[in-house]
């Protein structure tokens, strides 16, 4: 039976990425993140998202680092699900994978504003961002490559059929 990884056609790809990898996913708000690394991640990584922690968190950069280089730092596969849109933010994830021998594979999701819009009014709560932070997120946004220090960048879009079509 094919899971979600072999259908969005990542099977191999944590395989070839080395013993220790480090995901970090890039994107707008709402643009299937969260949704792919359930699907197709979930099972060779362990998640670190910002989303995760309290509402009322202080150092939210500092937690995720930590939690991140404690991963790497054991040898696990850590995925950061986050819209992580520029250097800026991705640039300590880098360095951290570095670090500790890891291979670093970006996972990005090219912009798509108005299905980023769509589906961000059908959260609730604190799952919903206002407009304008998926606005602010997409004057940030920068396609990473591979000058950026990752090992792989792969393309990931909706495959029409409820899942993910995965590009290298």
């Amino acid at each position: 039976m094919a899971t979600a990884a072999d259908r969005a056609g990542l099977t191999g790809l944590a395989d070839r990425a080395g013993p220790t990898d480090l995901a970090v996913l890039v994107g707008l708000q709402a643009s299937g993140k969260s949704t792919f690394c359930a699907r197709c991640l979930s099972d060779r990584y362990e998640l670190v998202s910002k989303d995760r922690f309290p509402r009322g968190a202080r150092n939210k950069q500092d937690r995720q680092m930590r939690l991140v280089e404690g991963c790497l730092a054991a040898g696990r596969p850590v995925a950061v699900d986050n819209t992580n849109p520029s250097p800026e933010e991705w640039r300590p994830l880098v360095a951290a994978a570095k670090a500790h021998g890891a291979t670093v594979t970006a996972y990005w999701f090219p912009p798509d504003v108005a299905g980023s819009l769509r589906r961000n009014a059908r959260r609730e709560g604190r799952d919903r961002v206002p407009d304008a932070g998926v606005l602010a997120t997409l004057k940030r946004l920068r396609r990473p490559s591979v000058a950026d220090g990752f090992d792989a960048v792969h393309e990931v879009r909706f495959d029409g059929m409820g899942g993910f079509e995965v590009r290298t």
